[in-house]
């Protein structure tokens, strides 16, 4: 046995007992589990974004568990087990990887039954998707959402030829923004949706333009939340420090003290 089916068959053996002994596991359910895997998984996102490597080990370790106590109560249901979630994987692998030699479930290295790359998206259709579309989750934030639902289009060929086509898409929709924000200022309420659906288009633009730049603008903005953060929480810092409150500083010492955090920030990064 390896030392990773050592540490499953462990994290396994643990479950079974926590479920009988453990007045809180062995009530849980899929359902009461469902809110907290989504938390885990948006904390395993904030330390892959701030680059903890010691902190996504632990939260790949805590989601890692969650998966297996799905499973776990499955099977207690009589629904499907571990290895059948595990043989499942790995036969959707398999399938989508054609042109690829891998191992069979006993280790034996099967041959492989094309010789070119297969388009996913066209494999994934073969599997019984009446939609390309159909595999993006309706729950997903819409920018993520967005990013997704651009890369199944494109692995159908719906796609820009080339980054000047997608960059004056750009410069497309940012005029008729403009052109819409014009009537907005100009009759107010009654042009806010037609604004709104302008600023939309040209958010999805930009997010198709960083694509071709091999940008993703998900982790770019989830970046750039976290440096505005920390700058401002510095800044509230040095407010507090002189004895004062955010509010009570005015504009320019905010701009000096958010100068400031750039650079303590930075040293701090190097």
């Amino acid at each position: 046995m390896t030392e990773e089916q050592k540490s499953l068959q462990w994290l396994s053996n643990i479950l079974d007992t926590l479920r009988k002994e453990c007045p809180w596991d062995s009530v849980q359910t899929i359902k009461s589990l469902r809110y907290l895997t989504i938390e885990e998984v948006y904390e395993l996102s904030e330390a892959i974004t701030a680059g903890n490597y010691d902190e996504m080990r632990k939260e790949l370790g805590d989601l890692f568990m969650h998966l297996v106590f799905y499973a776990k109560i499955a099977d207690d249901e009589g629904r499907f087990g571990l290895s059948d979630v595990l043989d499942g994987i790995c036969q959707k692998l398999t399938a989508r990887h054609p042109h690829i030699a891998l191992p069979d479930r006993e280790g034996n290295i099967q041959a492989a039954t094309q010789s070119s790359t297969p388009k996913w998206e066209q494999v994934k259709m073969k599997e019984g998707r009446r939609s390309a579309l159909e595999g993006v989750p309706e729950s997903l934030p819409s920018l993520i959402k967005a990013i997704r639902i651009q890369e199944k289009a494109a692995g159908l060929g719906f796609e820009f030829p080339n980054r000047e086509m997608a960059k004056a898409k750009v410069d497309e929709e940012y005029s008729e923004f403009i052109e819409a924000l014009d009537k907005y200022h100009a009759n107010g309420k009654t042009a806010q949706k037609d604004a709104e659906e302008e600023l939309g288009d040209l958010i999805f633009a930009i997010i198709k333009w960083a694509r071709f730049e091999n940008l993703n603008a998900d982790d770019a903005l989830a970046r750039t939340n976290l440096k505005f953060t920390q700058r401002f929480k510095y800044v509230e810092s040095k407010a507090h420090a002189s004895g004062r409150n955010m509010q009570d500083l005015n504009l320019d010492e905010m701009e000096t003290y958010w100068n400031e955090a750039k650079t303590v920030l930075r040293k701090q990064q190097e």
